[in-house]
């Protein structure tokens, strides 16, 4: 059983299962991004926001960035810190989009991973833009599941409609906070042109991991209450229990908003 007490945007009591199962995000957005700054890779200087337990943090240092991680959750961060103890170039700090605590450094691309839709917009954008080198971007994004292609998956969901049916996601790409996402950032003054991305990718999930994304997302758990979650998830493992894995299909969605000079 989950804490009872989760309210939105808290993940204390869900670092573990974030840290262990969520999903990464597209390999192809990530190569696309650095090769944007039009620098080597190691010489990338890269500000990750909103870091969590570092999923996204962990794929930049693979490409040989040099990252600075902030997180305002205790126990996220500490997660984080665990995920990326291998890589030396991985710094970890304490703060938030609205106010990171750095005032020394200019980054050439600050990012928000399944992040930005918690932050206070315009105090998130200031903070973002003093931060970014006079030719840096923002990119945030979001690795949305695709449903449609999977009956099993595409049933799941509808049960989880139908049992919870005033569900309003939140922290899905899929959300009313992305849809409006393009026209807010064009319209900033902090930032010149925004692009959108797309990239998809899939991961074969065991019945433990694919339980436990869907006990990782704050908004869903929230929404339905402990009971009504609780008989989502004995509905997944009913559904689950005859297949060897779940194919799980995601779509990275990214907007990248170049810094205003």
């Amino acid at each position: 059983m989950i804490d009872k007490q989760i309210k939105h945007g808290d993940f204390t009591h869900l670092a573990d299962n974030y840290s262990k199962y969520r999903p990464g995000y597209s390999g192809t957005i990530l190569s696309t991004l650095l090769s944007l700054t039009g620098k080597n890779f190691n010489q990338i200087k890269f500000l990750d926001i909103g870091a969590g337990t570092g999923i996204w943090t962990k794929q930049v240092a693979k490409k040989g960035c040099k990252v600075t991680a902030v997180e305002p959750n205790d126990n996220m961060r500490k997660y984080g810190i665990k995920n990326c103890a291998e890589f030396d170039d991985v710094e970890w700090k304490k703060g938030s989009a609205e106010s990171t605590g750095i005032s020394e450094e200019l980054f050439d691309i600050v990012s928000m991973a399944s992040s930005f839709h918690w932050t206070k917009f315009d105090l998130a954008v200031k903070e973002i833009s003093s931060l970014l080198s006079p030719i840096g971007f923002f990119v945030c994004l979001w690795n949305t599941r695709i449903i449609e292609n999977n009956s099993l998956t595409l049933e799941i969901e509808s049960y989880l409609n139908e049992l919870v049916p005033e569900l309003k996601r939140i922290s899905s790409g899929k959300s009313e906070f992305c849809e409006q996402l393009t026209e807010k950032l064009s319209s900033c003054s902090y930032f010149s042109e925004t692009m959108y991305l797309e990239g998809y990718h899939s991961e074969k999930m065991s019945h433990e991991r694919y339980i436990g994304v869907w006990k990782s997302v704050n908004d869903v758990y929230v929404q339905a209450g402990p009971e009504r979650f609780e008989k989502f998830l004995s509905f997944i493992m009913k559904k689950i229990k005859d297949v060897d894995f779940i194919e799980a299909t995601y779509k990275t969605r990214a907007w990248v908003s170049w810094k205003k000079s």
